[in-house]
């Protein structure tokens, strides 16, 4: 899958998760990840804590605007494709990838900004079943990576 799908994390705040991010795109076999705004970035302890090397084994680039990153990609023919949930967003089971793609995470609180999401192509969610609206970041990562490059 390598260099098919990219995956963007806009102002993800927890080193922890990034670390996380990082390990399950290496599995997942991930070409990239851009690590945009804030967001955690190597060099950084709680990162490869949990990372445990794969951020030395994934490939990543650092941007502080995150949207000319996307409008890059776009322009490169990547699908950009945002896992949040709101109104527009469509359930990753039913979704339909189109390789290449850039699969953008945001925030753990807040999400990704209207700025961010008027750059996707498509939002898609995973569905919950209980009485959480949402997963951890990298827990959501996880899932929906594996259901796009199946």
């Amino acid at each position: 899958m390598t260099n098919k799908i990219i995956v963007v994390c806009h102002n993800i705040r927890s080193a922890f998760n990034v670390g996380s991010i990082f390990r399950t795109a290496d599995g997942a076999g991930v070409g990239k990840i851009i690590l945009g705004g804030y967001s955690a970035h190597p060099p950084h302890s709680k990162l490869a804590k949990t990372a445990l090397g794969a951020e030395q084994a994934v490939p990543y680039e650092r941007v502080w605007q995150t949207w000319r990153a996307l409008d890059d990609l776009k322009k490169n023919g990547y699908q950009i494709v945002a896992l949040e949930k709101n109104s527009q967003a469509k359930n990753i089971f039913k979704f339909k990838p189109r390789f290449p793609l850039a699969l953008v995470l945001g925030n753990e609180v807040k999400g990704l900004s209207r700025e961010i999401l008027k750059r996707c192509d498509k939002i898609v969610f995973l569905p919950m079943r209980g009485q959480k609206e949402s997963l951890n970041v990298s827990v959501a990562f996880g899932a929906a990576i594996y259901q796009i490059s199946k």
